[in-house]
């Protein structure tokens, strides 16, 4: 349909439902207008979104802040008709993209004029190359093949994934994946771009490669929605909405929404490290980046400096015995020769809790898979109590070593929560009442109970992550590995996970993370390690790792704002706990 019939009969139907000629200019003149939108999703009794009512500015870019289940992704779906058209239920109210109204149009029209990125972003990738991932969205709007290759080209470029064009999407890491997703999406060069929470599994800097790709589409003229999982992801939008139960509760400027901290707290949204610490300080100004904490700190003499000390070397706790040893390890994919370990020698002692960091494709998850033997090297071993992997059975193997996927979905197959979890230790023929004890007690460690009979694919992303976590802990293996166990979670799911696995580090479990939020791990991990094109460049106490900024930056990390802060003003602090008692102490 033509923009001018479009607009001719939106026209109509606002006339023929009596509104006023001033809400017609309302809507001709927004890229996106949002009238009284309900939706409850079928066999659902509570509304995911709740009468929204709102506008986006053509060019402007909004960012989508709040708790899980706030109704981010569904209003994210309503934009491109994928509600009601492809999520079925109870649909009220209106949205009207570019004078189209989408409960009237086919989702593949709206996909010229709305690019959505999936949440869960592997869901939308299906090509068997990156290539062909990249070209889809273009071939089927029929463009020419000169300007699909143009645009892969572009794009690739964009998204920084150049060197994988030949590669499956299932070869790759979970950041590589979700910039493939960014990137299939941008091809189509939408005058709309939808993201959500685009940046859950990149590094720091793939983050910022994000944030520049917005701000490339914004010179463009193009409209920027973002769904944000942190509030630094926001401060570059012209207006921030914060959603909780299904309600849009509030927008405004990212100056005055991000320094409200009771808004935030109440709508599940981590607050601002900075913004705290000036709090807990009594100090003036409320900053929402390093840059201006300091400039405050120095207009005011808030802190008398002291000399830049380097955090001591010696603060892991080192008593107990080795569990695993990495000699020599390699490994290569067997895809165009990519190499993923070279090399590493790597101890880990019991009771330890390491985080392991670096940027996409840097060999993190390569080098925990081979701790339970999912992978075998190409040269070198791996040791789990000085006995090589290959040397022990499946069995014997999953109950030194559990193994939470990235992707909790990728474990989770069983019809019911107590199939899940009962799973293993059935294979490893315990009796019956053994697993109702184990079971039993796995649900009460993540707060499950209740939740027996229910279907878990039916549950939210934190509860299939914590359903996961259970059927590796009934069985009870000292090492305990989490690819990205925060990813997809909000604020309140995060603090929970984490909390969870710290009780059962202080219980003798060796925990291991892989992540990418530098927050989790200046705060829970004792031990840090950061890989770089599968070597470890850094190795040590947390606190020690975070002083060396030159190396973490060459390795695409940076510490997080408060630990930025912590350096500049020679301190040994990492959380604000830390900081405020150390500051006080001076």
């Amino acid at each position: 349909m033509r923009y001018a019939q479009s607009v001719g009969l939106a026209e109509k139907n606002l006339l023929t439902g009596h509104r006023s000629s001033v809400l017609l200019i309302f809507i001709m003149n927004s890229a996106i207008s949002i009238e009284k939108l309900s939706f409850t999703y079928s066999g659902k009794g509570i509304p995911a979104l709740k009468n929204i009512q709102a506008r986006i500015d053509e060019g402007s870019f909004v960012c989508i802040m709040g708790h899980g289940g706030a109704g981010k992704s569904s209003l994210c779906y309503s934009l491109n008709g994928l509600i009601p058209k492809f999520f079925r239920g109870l649909y009220q109210g209106r949205v009207v993209v570019k004078g189209i109204e989408t409960a009237g149009s086919n989702v593949a029209g709206l996909s010229r004029r709305v690019g959505l990125v999936f949440q869960d972003f592997e869901s939308q990738l299906f090509s068997t190359n990156v290539e062909l991932e990249m070209a889809f969205g273009p071939e089927n709007h029929g463009l020419p093949p000169s300007e699909i290759e143009k645009r892969i080209q572009r794009y690739l470029k964009a998204v920084n994934l150049e060197h994988c064009r030949g590669r499956q999407p299932a070869t790759l890491s979970g950041g590589q994946k979700q910039r493939l997703a960014i990137g299939s999406v941008l091809t189509m060069e939408a005058d709309i771009l939808v993201l959500d929470e685009p940046t859950t599994d990149l590094d720091p800097q793939g983050a910022e490669e994000v944030l520049a790709v917005a701000r490339h589409l914004r010179r463009e003229g193009r409209t920027l929605v973002m769904v944000a999982p942190e509030p630094e992801m926001a401060l570059e939008a012209e207006e921030v909405w914060l959603m909780r139960e299904g309600e849009l509760v509030v927008q405004g400027s990212p100056q005055e929404i991000l320094r409200d901290l009771s808004k935030l707290s109440s709508s599940g949204i981590k607050p601002p490290a900075l913004m705290e610490l000036f709090q807990a300080m009594n100090w003036p100004g409320r900053p929402l980046t390093a840059t201006e904490a300091m400039d405050l700190i120095d207009l005011h003499a808030l802190v008398q400096k002291q000399e830049n000390k380097q955090p001591p070397e010696n603060l892991i706790r080192t008593e107990g015995p080795y569990i695993l040893q990495a000699e020599g390890l390699e490994y290569s994919y067997a895809f165009q020769g990519v190499k993923a370990l070279r090399g590493v020698n790597w101890n880990v002692r019991e009771g330890e809790f390491i985080a392991l960091l670096g940027q996409n494709g840097s060999g993190k998850t390569t080098l925990a898979k081979h701790c339970n033997g999912l992978l075998k090297s190409t040269a070198g071993r791996m040791l789990v109590r000085g006995k090589p992997t290959k040397d022990f059975s499946h069995k014997d193997l999953a109950q030194e070593v559990g193994y939470i996927f990235q992707n909790p979905d990728h474990q989770i197959f069983a019809k019911t929560v107590e199939e899940e979890i009962s799973f293993g230790l059935k294979v490893l023929g315990r009796d019956p009442k053994t697993v109702r004890e184990r079971m039993a007690e796995a649900l009460e460690v993540v707060e499950l109970q209740g939740y027996e009979k229910q279907l878990p694919f039916t549950l939210t992303k934190g509860e299939r992550q914590r359903v996961a976590v259970a059927s590796v802990l009934a069985v009870q293996p000292q090492v305990i590995i989490l690819d990205e166990p925060t990813t997809g979670l909000d604020y309140i799911q995060q603090r929970r996970m984490m909390e969870l696995l710290k009780r059962l580090n202080e219980k003798g479990h060796t925990i291991i993370i892989i992540t990418h939020s530098m927050w989790v791990a200046a705060e829970y991990a004792r031990r840090t390690v950061v890989l770089r094109e599968g070597e470890i460049i850094l190795d040590g106490p947390t606190r020690h790792v975070f002083a060396q900024e030159a190396k973490l930056a060459g390795a695409s990390l940076s510490p997080p704002p408060l630990v930025q802060i912590s350096n500049r003003l020679g301190l040994q602090a990492l959380t604000l706990e830390q900081m405020v008692q150390e500051l006080n102490t001076r």
